[in-house]
């Protein structure tokens, strides 16, 4: 991107903030424009500064990480929101993905692998973790079916869209399918525009709830 990602920080402890900001600052494709110390707070900076994307706590005070991303996501669908936390609690990672959230970040991950993140992240192609996935396919087993064929995807698409559900990323769909990353990146922006989607986490959302994937 030829524009620095634009980061917003929002986390109620200083020395969070602090040590998300010495890791965002340290590759200077990112560049933060602000900082939260509370939900009800990210989300007036949220409209102020409309980031490109936001760096979340989930438990904040005054209003929670799981509600302001939330509030966030209606008014503003095209900023991508990132959980960050201590731990992988599959519980609330998985109810932020489904207020909006794009994606989670371990505190306690290497510097290396945030910065690798957010940049897929910000261009849409962070992979859903294959537990999340699981989850999501438990979550609307009721409606699973295989792909109708009323659906406006191709076969192709159909099938890239099976591998997006299981949590590949475009590397790996495309050694999947044998055919290039920059092919797949196609086929992805083309699957989002017929169904007037903006990213892989709706993408997924949508086509479970529409009974389009396969368990």
């Amino acid at each position: 991107m030829s524009q620095p990602i634009r980061i917003m920080l929002a986390d109620d402890h200083a020395h969070a903030r602090q040590a998300m900001r010495e890791i965002i600052q340290a590759d200077p494709e990112f560049e933060i424009i602000c900082e939260a110390t509370n939900g009800k707070e990210a989300v007036q900076l949220a409209e102020q500064w409309m980031p490109d994307v936001i760096l979340m706590d989930i438990r904040m005070p005054e209003l929670d990480g799981l509600e302001a991303t939330k509030l966030i996501k209606e008014r503003f669908p095209y900023v991508k929101i990132v959980m960050v936390t201590v731990s992988d609690d599959i519980t609330h990672l998985f109810e932020a993905l489904k207020k909006g959230a794009q994606g989670y970040l371990l505190k306690n991950l290497h510097p290396a692998s945030w910065h690798e993140y957010l940049r897929a992240v910000a261009i849409d192609e962070a992979p859903m973790s294959r537990e999340i996935a699981v989850r999501l396919l438990q979550e609307f087993s009721s409606v699973r079916q295989s792909i109708p064929d009323h659906s406006p995807l191709t076969g192709r698409e159909k099938e890239i869209l099976e591998c997006v559900a299981k949590g590949n990323s475009n590397r790996e769909i495309s050694e999947i399918l044998s055919i290039s990353e920059h092919t797949v990146k196609n086929h992805l922006k083309n699957i989002l525009h017929k169904l007037h989607l903006d990213n892989r986490v709706q993408l997924m959302r949508y086509a479970y709830e529409k009974g389009w994937i396969r368990g």
